[in-house]
C-alpha cells in the first residue's frame, strides 16, 4: 500500500494486512461472536468493528474487520481502513471479557505484512480454517434436491461467486472470470448461528485465485466463518 493507496501488479494486486493475536487466552470457536461483541460494545465510535450504522442499519460491504479462532486462540485480521482503526485500539485492550469471565490480556502481538490477491496462472491449494457458510434459505433448497456429484459442482459455483465478492471488497477485478476455476473437496457439517441450526462445509479446494492466508470468504466472515489458508506442499 503506497500512501494509503493499494497497488496493482500486473493480474495481482498488493493489500496491507494486520494481524492482531491474544497468545494467552484460549477461547471456542463458538466465543467468536462474544468476543466481537465484548469489543463492538467497548468500542461503539468504531463501525467497522461492529458493522452497525445509524438509523439501525447495516454495513454489507466485505469486512475489513474480522475476528477469528486460530490455534485456538483470539485472532483479529484488518485490511483496508480496518488497519487504522486496529491500530488505534491494539495497546487500550487489556483484557477480554467473554461469557461472563475476564481474560487478562498480558500476551499480544501485532503484525503487519503486505500480502497478494488476484487471478493466477496456475492453481493454488487452500483449506478452510473454519466452516464456510455457503447457502442461504433459498439455495439451501436447491442444493438439498441435487445429487452429490450435482451438489460439488453448485458448491464450487458459489465458491467462485465468493471470490467474486471478495474481489469486490478489496478493489479487484478479476480479469477473465469465464478461466476462473474451482475444484472442491468438502463435507458438510452443522453449526449454530444465532440459535438456528446451520448447514456449512469444511474441506479443501484449490483455484487459480490468490487468497490472502485468514481472509474469509462466503457470508458471516466478521464472525469468523469461511477463514482460508493455503496449503502447503508438505500437507
Amino acid at each position: 500500500m503506497v500512501n494509503g493507496e493499494m497497488v496493482i501488479h500486473g493480474q495481482i494486486k498488493k493489500i496491507d494486512r494486520i494481524i492482531i493475536r491474544f497468545d494467552d487466552c484460549r477461547i471456542h470457536s463458538f466465543d467468536i461472536p462474544k468476543f466481537r461483541g465484548y469489543l463492538a460494545n467497548k468500542y461503539l465510535d468504531y463501525t467497522l468493528i461492529h458493522n452497525h450504522l445509524s438509523d439501525n442499519k447495516y454495513r454489507y460491504a466485505y469486512p475489513s474487520i474480522q475476528f477469528k479462532i486460530i490455534d485456538g486462540r483470539p485472532v483479529i485480521v484488518g485490511i483496508g481502513d480496518g488497519i487504522t482503526v486496529l491500530k488505534h485500539v491494539f495497546l487500550d485492550i487489556e483484557e477480554l471479557e467473554i461469557n461472563g469471565k475476564v481474560h487478562q490480556v498480558d500476551e499480544k502481538s501485532i503484525a503487519f505484512d503486505s500480502v497478494d490477491i488476484g487471478q493466477w496462472d496456475k492453481g493454488l491449494d487452500y483449506c478452510f480454517l473454519s466452516p464456510w457458510m455457503a447457502l442461504n434459505s433459498d439455495n439451501y433448497k436447491e442444493y438439498r434436491t441435487l445429487q452429490w456429484h450435482e451438489q460439488r459442482r453448485f458448491l464450487e459455483t458459489i465458491l467462485s461467486r465468493n471470490l467474486k465478492s471478495l474481489s469486490k471488497g478489496l478493489d479487484y477485478f478479476i480479469p477473465d472470470f469465464d478461466q476462473l476455476h474451482v475444484q472442491a473437496d468438502l463435507r458438510p457439517v452443522a453449526r449454530n448461528f444465532k440459535n438456528i441450526k446451520m448447514i456449512c462445509f469444511e474441506g479443501t479446494f484449490s483455484t487459480n485465485f490468490i487468497i490472502p492466508d485468514y481472509l474469509g470468504i462466503g457470508k458471516q466472515t466478521a464472525r469468523g466463518f469461511g477463514t482460508v489458508k493455503q496449503r502447503s506442499l508438505s500437507n
